[in-house]
């Protein structure tokens, strides 16, 4: 995302809580040395968070990068309860979620800032470089607006004994909230939910019925193209 605003204060925390979040590829790997000074530079993070967060950064400097990779992809991108994708947790597949993408993106572009092809408004990095860019009143009030969000994905990823559950906390930190651990309602995994089903006994497990029952149409707000990110 291109960003245009003067940076306010705790801009760079949340700009580096924005990159911590993002898949461990090789270009973040290169620049955790950098991230961790500029946590330490804005001390804009509790001493216990900061501790947190330095033991996270040990760690992906440690793991071997196939294996931080899949970690990522496991945690993240294979349950609903860890999904990144905020809308994932307030509208689900629901109708309602396309509108809200709209409306999001719009968000940003009055804002000055536009979206990098193939980036999602309710991707939780993507949000937070927007946040950055706001005044720090502004940025507050927006974050605590969705601590319920942030608590549910941080008691989701403290269920997995994960260390990326610290910087949940640190954003619910700047958000003015508490970090507590909510109750998590069981989910299958993705995979089972669209699981092949037997040949003839519908599309999947989930997405159609039987042959002999009605069969349930499901209508997706087709997207936006995205626009590419200007400097």
């Amino acid at each position: 995302m291109a960003l245009f605003n003067n940076p306010p204060v705790a801009s760079k925390s949340l700009r580096v809580l924005a990159r911590l979040l993002g898949y461990p590829d090789a270009q973040l790997r290169a620049n955790l040395a950098a991230l961790r000074g500029a946590l330490h530079e804005e001390h804009a993070l509790a001493p216990q968070r900061l501790a947190e967060l330095d033991a996270l950064i040990d760690s992906l400097e440690r793991a071997v990068p196939l294996e931080a990779e899949a970690d990522y992809v496991e945690l993240f991108d294979r349950g609903r309860s860890t999904s990144l994708h905020l809308f994932e947790h307030v509208h689900g597949d629901s109708r309602d979620r396309g509108p809200a993408m709209i409306d999001l993106a719009q968000t940003y572009e009055k804002a000055g800032l536009y979206l990098a092809e193939g980036e999602m408004p309710d991707f939780l990095p993507v949000l937070l470089e927007f946040t950055s860019t706001q005044p720090p009143r502004e940025a507050r009030e927006f974050l605590a607006e969705m601590a319920h969000i942030f608590n549910a994905i941080f008691a989701a990823l403290q269920q997995r004994s994960s260390a990326y559950a610290c910087v949940l906390g640190a954003l619910l930190g700047l958000a003015g909230e508490k970090a507590q651990a909510v109750e998590i309602a069981a989910e299958e995994p993705l995979d089972a939910v669209w699981q092949e089903p037997v040949v003839f006994d519908g599309c999947s497990s989930k997405g159609q019925a039987k042959p002999d029952q009605p069969q349930p149409i499901h209508i997706v707000r087709k997207a936006r193209p995205a626009q590419g990110a200007q400097a």
